[in-house]
């Protein structure tokens, strides 16, 4: 099958921009779900990476939601203020912060991670177990050359 085409509907055939769209979608659609526990799935996400490992400093925490630093600083802050985290100082570095899941924040992920799990089999539903594990297993292998790519340049 021919990766591009000269079809007008180029964008179509675009990988990268079917796969943008869709997670578009899927972000609209979580973020409906979870609207009644006043959280976006951005901050959804962050926090579950604070709750599964308490104690991460910020640089660690934007490479585990593959987040810059200037938008982990801001979801941060969100969460702090809503409750849902807190910081520490850390013992070596006075400059870094360590995070942690408070009682609110790990409260609202078990109270929204089944959201989170129906999001993603509904908008996958239309696909057998088989092509499921072929999708996964395509993105990652796409996402892994992404990364050789970014670790040349």
């Amino acid at each position: 099958m021919s990766k591009t085409s000269d079809n007008p509907n180029r964008l179509d055939r675009s990988a990268g921009f079917m796969m943008g769209v869709t997670s578009r979608k899927i972000t609209q659609l979580f973020m409906q779900r979870l609207k009644p526990y006043d959280i976006t799935p951005e901050q959804w996400m962050v926090l579950y990476c604070i709750q599964e490992k308490d104690g991460m400093i910020q640089k660690e925490i934007a490479s585990r939601a593959c987040k810059d630093k200037p938008t982990t600083t801001r979801i941060l802050d969100m969460l702090e203020s809503k409750g849902l985290i807190t910081k520490q100082t850390g013992p070596s570095d006075r400059r870094s912060f360590l995070v942690y899941a408070t009682e609110k924040g790990r409260q609202l992920i078990a109270q929204t991670e089944e959201i989170e799990k129906t999001t993603v089999e509904d908008a996958t539903s239309g696909l057998s177990g088989t092509e499921y594990d072929q999708l996964i297993a395509l993105l990652r292998r796409i996402g892994d050359h992404i990364d050789c790519l970014t670790d040349k340049e």
